[in-house]
């Protein structure tokens, strides 16, 4: 599983108009299942994405987590993640999950951080999505659960 992580002061996705889920101060995390992926991955991007340190402590060091400040996080499917990108000028996405199997590890993962921290929020799996975000920092990650 593949989470591309960035530190938002803010962060929405719009379906046809609608918005579907919005945070304040959090992470926003574009998330790619892969073959394979199963409950060990679920549960360790989990633990990745809520006890990561990227937030600034009292002395501006990157030294708290999102558990630590109680921030939001935006989970978003994102497969183009795990696209095959080594030759040519196409991707190939044989290395992303099926989307069968990529959304039962995606609505897992949203399920185990919904169990551990408030103020989830997420996309719509499947659909043309439109995210806006405030990168603070700019804060960007990239993180594994294998």
């Amino acid at each position: 599983m593949i989470a591309l992580i960035q530190r938002v002061t803010e962060a929405s996705v719009r379906v046809d108009q609608d918005t579907v889920g919005a945070i304040g101060p959090g992470l926003l995390a574009l998330v790619a299942v892969e073959p394979g992926d199963g409950e060990k991955q679920a549960r360790r991007m989990r633990e990745r994405l809520l006890g990561y340190r990227v937030f600034a402590d009292d002395e501006g060091r990157m030294n708290r987590s999102l558990h630590d400040t109680g921030g939001g996080l935006l989970l978003v499917s994102q497969f183009t993640l795990a696209a095959d990108t080594a030759k040519g000028s196409r991707p190939s996405f044989t290395s992303a999950a099926s989307p069968a199997h990529a959304r039962q590890w995606f609505d897992r993962l949203v399920e185990l951080a919904r169990e551990a921290h408030p103020g989830v929020e997420i996309g719509r799996f499947g659909a043309h999505m439109v995210v806006s975000l405030v990168n603070d920092g700019p804060v960007t990650f990239w993180l594994q659960a294998r």
